[in-house]
């Protein structure tokens, strides 16, 4: 039986091996926190799963919140080139609806799931220099262990990482008693809500389920050095909140009745950070001639302004599962790591190249919004690059694609 290491019990790592051992292969995922210290812990992230990332994880009988987390139905869109003033503005439905399930939920319930279907779970911290050692002991490797001190073992791809520091300082709370605009009357739920306000940046409102049931997720994505950008001292939930409002008091007058009256869902329901988009070499060797595999945002992270994260982990899970099976008995040797994660970089650098336009967005990306605020279509085709960006390149990535398609009447 083939024995494979997951350094990391997040979205990638948990995907893959409760994957992997519905395969029959004999699996360890090395943690640093147990189920329970990951349920009463902080808030891990801001994740939407889009429909493709929702139909895999249900396939693999990975669903187990689906009755419980509210529907996402589509995305509203409203740009603001003037404080609290919308320019623009439309509302189009996702294909396939989408949901949003509080991480400290899910990877606590999927690491005892795991354990439960006979995974065995490590409890402890691996530095990098105890890659090596570990790699020596199975047949493969993989580091599922997001942005932190293991990331540094892969190197960074030049080529595919423009950015050399953070775009957006970022700030969430999760909070119960928001209320709803009113629902399109073909919805089957909420959308998602974005405000774009230029040298601001962008306020994100995602309806979502955590431990003491269905919520709604603020994300602040502030352009650094704007007027978003005042979360240094790193508040409190209950102070994250009310400084909330203050901002939407001046920046979304409309949204601040909705939030006047919200509570946030638990002390540890806040989150801040920045991250620097960049794309890592897949393949490190850890010892003379011994490699591990990165996965997911280990070697591939994006700004989580266009919700790719936590999809780009999924469909890495299941990618790598089937470069996995597909292999057989042979060696898991570095020329097989590299097609492994080719395989997957074919959606991920759709992903990434969206998140990074979204960052700051040519010319072309607006006069598509433009045109989106007035023809339902285009709106329609913009919401879903966020589904699939694969359809990105055709139309939205490109000038001339951009124009060619707006000229068509799209």
């Amino acid at each position: 039986m083939r024995r494979i290491a997951i350094v990391g019990a997040g979205q990638a790592g948990l995907q893959l091996a409760l994957g992997l051992r519905s395969e029959g292969y004999e699996v360890t995922v090395v943690s640093a926190r147990t189920a329970e210290e990951i349920r009463s812990g902080q808030v891990l992230s801001t994740q939407v799963m889009f429909g493709p990332a929702l139909a895999l994880e249900r396939a693999a009988g990975l669903h187990l919140w689906e009755e419980q987390a509210p529907w996402i139905d589509g995305l509203d869109l409203c740009y603001a080139a003037e404080p609290g003033t919308p320019t623009l503005s439309f509302s189009a439905p996702f294909d396939g609806a989408a949901q949003s399930v509080d991480q400290r939920l899910k990877m606590a319930g999927w690491l005892e799931l795991f354990e439960e279907r006979g995974g065995r779970v490590e409890h402890r911290a691996v530095p990098a220099d105890g890659l090596g050692p570990l790699a020596a002991e199975y047949d493969l490797t993989l580091v599922a262990a997001g942005r932190g001190g293991l990331a540094e073992v892969f190197t960074r791809d030049e080529r595919h990482s423009p950015y050399e520091a953070p775009q957006r300082t970022l700030a969430c709370v999760y909070l119960h008693g928001v209320t709803a605009p009113e629902r399109h009357p073909d919805a089957v739920g909420p959308r998602m809500r974005v405000l774009a306000t230029p040298g601001a940046g962008e306020c994100i409102v995602m309806p979502a389920l955590t431990l003491s049931g269905p919520c709604d997720i603020l994300l602040w994505e502030a352009t650094p050095g704007g007027p978003y950008d005042c979360w240094q001292d790193r508040p409190g939930a209950q102070a994250l909140a009310k400084r909330s409002l203050e901002l939407m008091r001046t920046y979304a007058p409309w949204e601040y009745e909705r939030f006047a009256a919200a509570e946030p869902t638990d002390p540890q329901a806040v989150l801040f950070g920045s991250i620097t988009p960049a794309v890592r070499h897949p393949v490190a060797e850890v010892a003379p001639g011994s490699y591990v595999l990165g996965m997911a945002d280990t070697v591939v992270v994006n700004d989580p302004i266009a919700g790719q994260g936590a999809n780009n982990a999924a469909h890495c899970a299941a990618s790598y599962l089937r470069s996995i099976t597909d292999h057989g008995d042979r060696r898991f040797d570095r020329p097989w790591m590299q097609r492994a994660f080719a395989a997957f970089w074919e959606r991920a650098r759709h992903a990434s190249a969206f998140s990074n336009a979204m960052l700051a967005p040519p010319e072309h990306v607006a006069r598509a919004l433009n045109a989106a605020s007035r023809h339902a279509e285009v709106a329609h085709r913009f919401a879903n690059v966020y589904v699939d960006p694969f359809d990105a390149p055709e139309w939205i990535m490109d000038a001339d694609r951009t124009e060619a398609y707006l000229a068509a009447g799209g």
